[in-house]
C-alpha cells in the first residue's frame, strides 16, 4: 500500500481536489481524470450500480496513476466498508453518519488492530498480492487508509463534536442536499439554517483536525467554500462533465451553423 497522497495533503493543513463518478464503468475514466490533475476521485457505491467487481477494476487502474481511489460505500456492514478496502482502496467515503456507535463501527471494520478489527486477508489487491509482515502491514493501513463520514442530517450536525473526536476519522463531508431535507426543507440548501449548519460543520472539523469537506458543481460555489474553509473539495461528476461539457460545444457549434436547438 502506497502512501495516500490525499491524506498526507490534508494532514498537513493542504487542499485536496477531486470528483466524483457513479455511471462510466471503463477503468480508463480513472486515468482520464488522473491526466486531468484530480487529487482523488470518490466512486460512488450508494446511488450507482456499480458492482465490486467494477469499482476493483477501476482501482487497480488508478495504481498506474496519482489519483487517489475513495469509494462511497453503500451502507455501513462490514462487508460494504472491508471489500472496497480489500481491494485496494486508499479511502472510504460513508454516507448518512449519525451517531458515535456508527463512528465506532466504521473504525472497528475499517482499521486493524489497535484501533479496530479489520479483517485480516492480508494478500489481496491492497497488499499487492505481496507477502508481507503482518505487523508493519497493518501499522502502515492503519495510517494511510482515509476515513471520511459523510454528514447529512439535523442529528449528525447536533452531534457534529462527538462524531469527529473519535480516533480514526480523518474529515468529514457534507451532503446540502440531503441536509435541506432533514431539515424539511428539501432543495433549499441557500435556507439560513442550511447555511448556519455549513458554517458551524467548517468551525467544529477545523477544531478537531479533521479536514472538512463539500461537493460543489460550479466554480464560484468551489472558490466561496474554498475561503470559507473547505479542504475537502469534489468538483462536479462524470455525468456533468460529459452531458454538460458536450451541452455547452453543440449549442455553440449548432448555433454558428444556424441549426435551431
Amino acid at each position: 500500500m502506497r502512501e495516500n497522497r490525499v491524506k498526507k495533503v490534508l494532514a498537513s493543513g493542504g487542499v485536496a481536489i477531486g470528483t466524483m463518478i457513479s455511471e462510466v464503468r471503463g477503468p480508463g475514466i480513472i486515468t482520464m481524470l488522473a491526466q486531468a490533475g484530480y487529487d482523488f476521485v470518490y466512486i460512488d457505491m450508494e446511488h450507482s450500480s456499480y458492482s465490486i467487481e467494477t469499482v476493483a477494476d477501476m482501482i487497480v487502474a488508478s495504481k498506474a496513476t496519482e489519483l487517489v481511489t475513495i469509494i462511497r460505500t453503500p451502507g455501513l456492514s462490514r462487508l460494504a466498508l472491508s471489500r472496497p478496502l480489500d481491494a485496494g482502496a486508499e479511502g472510504l467515503l460513508i454516507p448518512q453518519v449519525e451517531t458515535v456507535e456508527e463512528v465506532k463501527t466504521i473504525v472497528e471494520y475499517t482499521k486493524y488492530y489497535p484501533l479496530g478489527q479489520r479483517g485480516m486477508a492480508l494478500r489481496r489487491a491492497h497488499s499487492n498480492f505481496a507477502k508481507v509482515k503482518t505487523t508493519d502491514y497493518i501499522k502502515h493501513a492503519n495510517e494511510q487508509t482515509l476515513i471520511v463520514l459523510q454528514i447529512e442530517s439535523e442529528a449528525a450536525i447536533r452531534d457534529l463534536e462527538k462524531l469527529v473526536a473519535i480516533e480514526g476519522v480523518d474529515a468529514a463531508f457534507i451532503g446540502p442536499a440531503d441536509l435541506s431535507q432533514s431539515y424539511g426543507i428539501p432543495g433549499q440548501s441557500q435556507d439560513p439554517r442550511i447555511q448556519d449548519a455549513l458554517k458551524r460543520f467548517i468551525r467544529v472539523c477545523n477544531e478537531y483536525g479533521v479536514a472538512p469537506g463539500i461537493h460543489v458543481y460550479d466554480m464560484e460555489t468551489a472558490k466561496r467554500w474554498l475561503d470559507a474553509g473547505m479542504r475537502l473539495i469534489a468538483y462536479a461528476n462524470d455525468i456533468s462533465l460529459i452531458v454538460d461539457t458536450g451541452t455547452r460545444y453543440t449549442t455553440e457549434l449548432k448555433e454558428y451553423a444556424g441549426i435551431r436547438c
